[in-house]
């Protein structure tokens, strides 16, 4: 991967994408985006990170995120991505009502293979592509992007009717999770 994208300031705040393999659409069930939301919470409470803004799409997650003083990101981000991928698969393997199991299963596994850094399963795509957020002109741009990725997507007119997203709390809406809102 290129230097280009790496965590190199460890008190920076980040813009950050992760997305599923194959880009497929995982996070249309309430089951895995509660993963990964609860994934979100643990991380803030036990791991250091400080969370400015997040989207989950259906396929990805963009975020605006730092961490805590003595935390580093990139480690937060692997702990995060490495049991959101656990937790996730086992959710479909034991969910009954998941019409898309097998195919799922199967696309996990074949990625895995196919990647020397993985035992069995792969579920996210390897890199988070961060970018580092150090004026007020990029903040804003990515924070503007963030809130309006449902709105281009057609799943909701005004970003803050999208729950799954920070924009609600920055029209003074409680959001799902607890994030720091970037004044």
């Amino acid at each position: 991967m290129s230097r280009k994208y790496k965590f190199r300031n460890p008190e920076g705040m980040y813009f950050i994408t992760y997305t599923v393999i194959r880009w497929i659409d995982v996070f249309t069930r309430n089951l895995y985006r509660g993963i990964l939301l609860d994934s979100f919470v643990y991380c803030r409470d036990k791991k250091g990170l400080r969370t400015q803004a997040y989207v989950i799409m259906t396929n990805h997650v963009h975020m605006i995120v730092s961490a805590s003083e003595g935390y580093y990101l990139e480690n937060i981000m692997r702990d995060l991505k490495k049991f959101t991928s656990v937790e996730i698969i086992k959710a479909i393997k034991n969910n009954p009502t998941e019409s898309r199991k097998k195919w799922l299963l199967q696309a996990f596994a074949e990625e895995g293979k196919q990647n020397a850094n993985n035992t069995s399963n792969q579920f996210w795509q390897q890199d988070n592509h961060p970018i580092e957020l150090y004026n007020n002109e990029m903040i804003e741009q990515k924070l503007n992007y963030i809130h309006n990725n449902p709105v281009k997507s057609g799943f909701v007119e005004k970003p803050e009717d999208y729950v799954y997203s920070s924009a609600r709390d920055y029209v003074g809406i409680k959001g799902l999770i607890e994030i720091e809102i970037i004044e």
